[in-house]
């Protein structure tokens, strides 16, 4: 009778990563070193913002106050420098802080685990852009699969569907969301930059976003055009047509611009004036079903206005 192969799938910890077999067996610590700034590249394609926010001053200071506290994580390169996998905020810091060195973990980890280890470090802070979770979650992704394709692990697989899970529902449950979920936010990946960060501005939902990541880079400019003329976003609705005419060969400029221009009460910007503010500049001879019609006029010759003014400024 054949037994079930259990397979665990938890990633390994820190020790493992951070070590070789043989170091291990011989109970070695990882190396922990200060490495020169000048020598420690940025992760490749690193999905996290650095920001220069009022977090940034706070770690600024206390940088500067004490040094860094908790060790970054680097791993040697080929050329003699390091890439930096942990500690981007680190290093950003300690260059305010005109620090000579950053205080490092130094491990030499593979490609896969290095990705591992940097979303991980990452993909739990408070504030997150939806297009950092987006890269993130396919980076890491990614690199589940890959070591589970590989055969020289000394661990069970990470990637692959195993005890009934798919990647993408591990890396959701690591994180608090579903397996839908995860893939909903790698399909941000597929938007062209002005897309994305319209998501980022939330400016646009993540389930239309979603719905227009599956339209070429074509027809997603189209869309930008069309959504900076008619100043408004697809709805959720309008979003599920757009992806429909356009898996059926049918989606065009003309039918994104037409879609674009239907109304969407809740997405039109309304400019609502009291009338303390303007009476006094319009006449009481203008009957009252003409005073928008004054207001509009006296806004466009005033427009017209300030256009004269910058012609002659500019001779």
């Amino acid at each position: 009778m054949n037994r079930e192969r259990k397979t665990d799938f938890s990633l390994p910890n820190l020790d493992d990563l951070f070590s070789s077999q043989q170091e291990r067996e011989n109970g070695k610590m990882p190396e922990i070193k200060d490495i020169p700034l000048s020598l420690i590249d940025d992760f490749p394609n690193h999905p996290f913002k650095v920001r220069d926010d009022e977090d940034m001053l706070k770690l600024i200071e206390s940088v500067t106050e004490n040094g860094v506290l908790v060790p970054a994580i680097v791993r040697p390169k080929a050329d003699g420098r390091y890439e930096l996998i942990s500690g981007h905020r680190r290093k950003r810091a300690s260059e305010y802080a005109l620090k000579n060195n950053l205080r490092c973990i130094v491990s030499n980890l593979d490609d896969d685990a290095a990705t591992i280890i940097m979303v991980d470090s990452n993909i739990q802070r408070e504030h997150i852009l939806p297009s950092e979770k987006a890269y993130a979650y396919k980076m890491k992704l990614e690199a589940m699969k890959h070591q589970g394709q590989r055969t020289d692990l000394t661990s069970d697989q990470v990637g692959g569907k195993l005890n009934n899970k798919e990647t993408a529902q591990i890396i959701g449950e690591q994180n608090g969301d579903s397996q839908t979920q995860v893939r909903r936010y790698i399909r941000l990946t597929y938007l062209v930059p002005e897309l994305l960060e319209m998501v980022d501005e939330g400016k646009m939902k993540l389930s239309p976003a979603v719905e227009i990541s599956y339209l070429d880079e074509d027809c997603q400019r189209d869309l930008v055009d069309a959504i900076d003329d008619e100043f408004c976003t697809p709805s959720h609705a309008q979003a599920i047509r757009l992806h429909k005419e356009f898996n059926e060969g049918n989606l065009t400029r003309e039918i994104i611009y037409s879609t674009m221009q239907e109304e969407k009460p809740n997405q039109k910007e309304k400019i609502i004036i009291p009338n303390k503010a303007v009476e006094r500049y319009i006449p009481k001879s203008v009957p009252t079903e003409k005073r928008q019609d004054y207001v509009c006029r006296a806004l466009e010759y005033y427009g017209k206005y300030l256009e004269r003014q910058k012609l002659r400024e500019a001779r």
